[in-house]
C-alpha cells in the first residue's frame, strides 16, 4: 500500500504545474497557460485541415452518386439539424444559430479527444478554455435577447417577474458562465486525475490505455455534447418571448 501512494505521489506531484507565459503589454504584465494555448491552436488546426479534407469530397457534379464522405456529412447535418429544431424555440433561430453551435462542439469535442494523444493535453482541462466558452455563449445569447426582443423589453426582462427581483436575475445571469464552464472543465480533469490514480496502482499499459481511451473518446463526446446542448437552452431562453 505505501509503495502505491508513492508512486501514485509521483505521477500526482506534476499534474496541476502549468507553463506560464508573461507578456508585457503598456506596462502591464498579461500571464497566460502556454501549453493550453499551443493545445487550443493544435485543435484549431485540425479543424480547418479536416474541413478542407471532407469540402474535397464534395466537389463532384450534382448528378453523380454522392461519395461516402457526403452521405456521411450529410447524415449528420441533419442529426444536428433535427436536434436543433428540436430545442430551439423557432425555425429561424435554429438555421441561425447551426453554424455557431456545430462549430462549437466539434471545438470541444476535438478538445476532448486530444487527451488521448500521448503527450498532448486537452484544452478543456483548462478553466481558462471553457471559461472563455462559457462566457462566449453568455454574450451572445445577450446579443441575439436585444436582436430579437429589442432593447425595451431584453431590459424589462430583468425585472420580471417582478422588480425586486433584478438582484437575484443579475446573479442568475452571471451564474451561467460559472456553472457551465465549471462542469466541462471539472469532469474532463476528473478524468485525467483518474487514469493518473489507476495507473499508479496498476502500472501495466492495457488497462490506463483503455481508461484513457474510454473517457477521452466516449466520455469526452458526453461532455462536448452536453457543453453543446446547455448552449442551446441557454440562448434559447435568453431570446424566447
Amino acid at each position: 500500500m505505501g509503495e502505491i501512494f508513492r508512486q501514485l505521489s509521483g505521477l500526482l506531484e506534476h499534474l496541476g504545474e502549468k507553463r506560464i507565459g508573461v507578456l508585457s503589454l503598456f506596462g502591464t504584465e498579461i500571464r497566460f497557460d502556454v501549453t493550453a494555448i499551443v493545445m487550443s491552436w493544435v485543435v484549431i488546426v485540425l479543424l480547418v485541415l479536416l474541413a478542407l479534407w471532407l469540402r474535397r469530397g464534395l466537389r463532384q457534379p450534382v448528378e453523380e452518386k454522392p461519395s461516402r464522405i457526403q452521405a456521411a456529412l450529410d447524415a449528420l447535418i441533419d442529426l444536428l439539424q433535427t436536434q436543433l429544431s428540436g430545442n430551439f424555440s423557432s425555425e429561424r433561430l435554429a438555421v441561425t444559430m447551426f453554424p455557431f453551435v456545430s462549430t462549437l462542439f466539434l471545438y470541444v469535442l476535438l478538445s476532448n479527444w486530444l487527451g488521448v494523444v500521448p503527450y498532448m493535453m486537452s484544452p478543456t482541462q483548462d478553466l481558462n478554455v471553457t471559461f472563455g466558452l462559457a462566457l462566449l455563449v453568455l454574450v451572445l445569447s445577450h446579443v441575439l435577447a436585444v436582436r430579437f426582443k429589442g432593447g425595451r423589453r431584453y431590459l424589462k426582462g430583468f425585472l420580471e417577474p417582478y422588480a425586486f427581483m433584478l438582484p437575484i436575475n443579475i446573479v442568475g445571469e452571471i451564474a451561467k458562465p460559472l456553472s457551465h464552464s465549471f462542469r466541462l472543465f471539472g469532469n474532463i480533469l476528473a478524468g485525467t486525475i483518474l487514469v493518473a490514480v489507476i495507473t499508479a496502482k496498476f502500472m501495466p499499459i492495457i488497462l490506463p490505455s483503455a481508461l484513457s481511451i474510454f473517457f477521452g473518446l466516449f466520455f469526452g463526446g458526453i461532455q462536448a455534447f452536453v457543453f453543446a446542448i446547455l448552449a442551446v437552452a441557454y440562448i434559447n431562453v435568453a431570446v424566447e418571448d
